[in-house]
């Protein structure tokens, strides 16, 4: 799988909300009330990366779940990760 180019990049962070591209990875952090919330939200996306044989880097802070979504094997962005951000946005 190729990675996306700069300008590729570029235009798919402007089509995600709240994302952006920060250290060779697609980044976002949501926020929710309180530490059950984002663990749920943290279980769900599991679910539906598992489907899509996809999995984000997780950082959970209290109420604050950050993810990374970078395609490792490839070595940057590809169109994997895009399309998982655009799902997991739906979750949240």
């Amino acid at each position: 799988m190729e990675t996306l180019t700069p300008q590729q990049i570029d235009a798919a962070v402007a089509d995600l909300d709240g994302w952006t591209y920060v250290g060779g990875a697609l980044t976002k952090t949501f926020r929710f009330a309180d530490f059950p919330r984002a663990v749920d939200f943290v279980e769900q996306l599991a679910e539906v990366a598992e489907s899509m044989g996809h999995h984000p880097d997780i950082d959970i802070r209290y109420n604050k779940v950050t993810l990374r979504a970078v395609t490792h094997s490839a070595g940057g962005v590809t169109t994997r990760d895009v399309e998982l951000a655009a799902a997991l946005d739906h979750l949240a």
